[in-house]
């Protein structure tokens, strides 16, 4: 079982949310240099002819309205042989030259598998399926290998890579699905992933994701446990939704910990906040509650200022960045969630993204250093 104690911070003070977000550790606040989001839904909205609009009305590129309000950083999932052909490793080619050719830095996620990959569910590509665990050292090696190559043969070398996505309790499940306490398959996977990323560019940033933002015990029995096992990376990311994950206050304790813990960069993967409580298409929303998070409406102004306060969490507790997921997927019809199904079914986030219905921009969002 996972631990259960919690460990007591001096930030453990912090009793209200704007303190929280106010406080300031001894030394002066980290900046974020990191200024993020996952666009891997934008060229298939593209394909489709989704216009978008920056604050003045005026149609442009979307990654030219993200820059314009702080962007630096771009993620991209990879999904090995998805059914709708995007976001496939063709797809992540095409779309890094234009991420690349704006100026942006590039962050490549790997699923390591056909479709979404999450902390329920870590299912291996179809053509992995009936691989043993040292085979499938050997897919992560040459996968991951093959991909960061294609790019950097292209000019597109990515910055970072991740190993898995919010692999909480391992990947490529059950052959490196994490059991009890045994961390010893899920660990031989991420070393072949850490391997082939340096041999592919010794550069380049390994990066260890998982959704452990809301609670720190979980943190540490991750990556404690992985570290006993000989994993090296060089950032630990988190996901930090506030619905699902918690207070800004318990964000920053468990920011603070894993920073000083592994002594390595800390970036929050994931976030997002809703402008809306509407639904603009037949999918329901991924979250359908009431927002709770620190008194901001789900309004253009309260996505602004919870996404302020997040940056402002993540760098006051000592982080490097902070990506939005998914500003520019609004509803499009065609661009489903379902990979195998993606003109038959809709977008869950149409509320959350950072352009409304129509394309248009928050005004108000911004990526601050």
């Amino acid at each position: 079982m996972k631990p259960s104690l919690r460990v007591a911070f001096a930030a453990a003070v912090l009793s209200t949310v704007p303190l929280a977000v106010a406080a300031t550790p001894a030394h002066a606040a980290n900046s974020l240099t990191m200024l993020g989001a996952d666009v891997s839904s934008l060229q298939r909205s593209l394909d489709l002819g989704a216009k978008y609009y920056n604050a003045a009305g005026t149609a442009a590129d979307p990654l030219d309205i993200l820059k314009s309000k702080g962007l630096n950083y771009a993620r991209l999932r990879v999904w090995n042989n998805p059914a709708s052909g995007y976001n496939n490793k063709a797809k992540v080619l095409q779309a890094a030259t234009s991420i690349k050719s704006k100026g942006l830095r590039l962050l490549i996620d790997f699923h390591y598998s056909d479709t979404w990959a999450d902390p329920g569910k870590q299912y291996p590509p179809a053509g992995w399926a009936s691989h043993s665990l040292s085979q499938l050292q050997s897919d992560v090696y040459n996968y991951t290998y093959d991909v960061c190559s294609s790019l950097k043969a292209q000019g597109t070398t990515p910055d970072s890579v991740q190993i898995g996505n919010e692999i909480n309790v391992g990947m490529l499940w059950p052959q490196g699905k994490v059991t009890g306490n045994n961390f010893a398959p899920l660990a031989s996977l991420l070393k072949q992933g850490y391997a082939a990323t340096k041999a592919c560019n010794g550069g380049t940033q390994v990066v260890i994701h998982t959704a452990d933002a809301d609670s720190d015990a979980n943190a540490r029995w991750f990556y404690d446990g992985i570290k006993a096992q000989g994993v090296v990376w060089d950032v630990t990311a988190l996901s930090y939704y506030c619905f699902w994950h918690g207070s800004l206050t318990n964000l920053y304790n468990v920011i603070t910990d894993v920073k000083s813990r592994y002594g390595k960069p800390v970036v929050i993967a994931e976030t997002a906040y809703p402008f809306t409580t509407a639904n603009a298409d037949s999918e329901g929303n991924s979250y359908t509650g009431a927002v709770p998070c620190d008194g901001n409406a789900a309004s253009w102004a309260g996505q602004a200022t919870e996404f302020s306060w997040i940056q402002d969490t993540a760098r006051n507790a000592g982080a490097i960045g902070v990506f939005y997921w998914e500003p520019t997927w609004y509803a499009v019809k065609g661009n489903g969630w379902d990979p195998a199904n993606m003109n038959g079914t809709g977008d869950g986030w149409d509320n959350m993204a950072v352009f409304d219905w129509t394309g248009h921009v928050n005004p108000s969002i911004v990526w601050t250093p």
